[in-house]
């Protein structure tokens, strides 16, 4: 009798613990016999970081109380080509150099080619070949870049950008936080812009 009741409650258990181990697999996606490599371990920390930052300098609320939308609304078609002194860029040069940039780190993200540099002419297009883009269109294709960035960046996880390299000894992290301080240098640029043109926000 003792014996019996000991195995019904040894089947009772094994059968619970089968049924937890089930549920775990089923919310947790545990590997498959053969798989190396789980979603589960995945940290998101840094890119989930690195978007935020992006939002933040566009359209967001950052602690420096600014954002590149916030800067250039308000800003004319003629304003946005005006240079107020001639050794300082306009903004429409500021915002063409920015999403140049941008473009490059795409274009690297993606592992295709880009050979853009300082000294590249694209690098700083003057506001006669602006003009011909418009402001309305510059304005759109800066807005375009930040979200193709955020596209890329939605399914990647933190060893993705930590242990591929756009060329040696430098990660894909150290490239999209190059753009971000990039933005943030040129962002300040474009407020002493508007400042010297007198430009009422």
């Amino acid at each position: 009798m003792v014996e019996t009741l000991s195995k019904k409650y040894h089947w009772k258990t094994i059968a619970k613990l089968l049924s937890v181990y089930a549920s775990i697999k089923q919310n947790f996606q545990l590997p498959n016999e053969g798989q190396t490599k789980t979603n589960f371990n995945m940290s998101r920390k840094i890119v989930e970081n690195i978007i935020a930052q992006l939002r933040d300098i566009q359209n967001g609320k950052t602690w420096y109380d600014d954002n590149l939308e916030n800067k250039i609304e308000p800003i004319s078609e003629t304003q946005a080509f005006e240079r107020p002194i001639p050794e300082i860029h306009s903004v429409a040069e500021l915002i063409s150099h920015i999403w140049v940039w941008r473009m490059h780190a795409i274009k690297l993200l993606r592992g295709q080619e880009s050979n853009l540099s300082v000294d590249s002419p694209e690098n700083w297009k003057g506001n006669e070949e602006l003009k011909k883009i418009g402001w309305k269109k510059l304005k759109t294709d800066l807005r375009g870049s930040q979200a193709e960035l955020i596209a890329f960046l939605s399914d990647k996880d933190d060893d993705y950008l930590e242990s591929n390299t756009y060329k040696p000894h430098h990660s894909l992290k150290y490239l999209v936080e190059g753009i971000i301080h990039h933005d943030l240098y040129h962002l300040g640029q474009i407020g002493i812009t508007i400042k010297l043109l007198d430009i009422n926000r």
